[in-house]
């Protein structure tokens, strides 16, 4: 018999990181440990992931770094399946060194695998040694 799958919304997952409110706390704690337990499979989008990272940055004030690491543990819960999972763990950890915004770590990792550069006129992706920044106009 197959277990149930879902996919998982950024607000059961920052429902479930911030214990905020209670009562939605309780039962996204519920869901993520009846993944644990191979009760269910939560299946994750890097989109709804990057929303989360968003949110917890912009709204909760959390650190960027803080976040990275943070969502870098939920990724790799049992019962949590993240699409682009080993892009999204380079990525989550490009933003833990480096500071970066998750998007741009996303597009660092995805140049970085595809061996090309990343047309941009943002200086944070110099901050990133193992990629080529293109300007265009230099």
């Amino acid at each position: 018999m197959s277990v149930p799958r879902y996919h998982v919304d950024s607000n059961i997952l920052l429902r479930f990181l911030t214990g905020e409110p209670p009562g939605m706390f309780a039962a996204a704690a519920g869901l993520m440990e009846s993944a644990e337990r191979g009760e269910v499979v939560l299946e994750l989008s890097p989109l709804v992931l990057a929303e989360t990272a968003f949110t917890l940055e912009s709204f909760y004030r959390r650190p960027r770094k803080e976040v990275a690491a943070t969502l870098a543990q939920l990724v790799t819960r049992l019962g949590v399946r993240l699409a682009e999972k080993a892009r999204m763990l380079d990525a989550l950890g490009r933003v833990e060194a480096t500071g970066v915004h998750l998007v741009d770590a996303y597009l660092v990792a995805t140049a970085v695998e595809t061996k090309l550069p990343v047309a941009s006129f943002d200086r944070d992706f110099d901050k990133v040694p193992d990629v080529d920044r293109f300007e265009p106009g230099r």
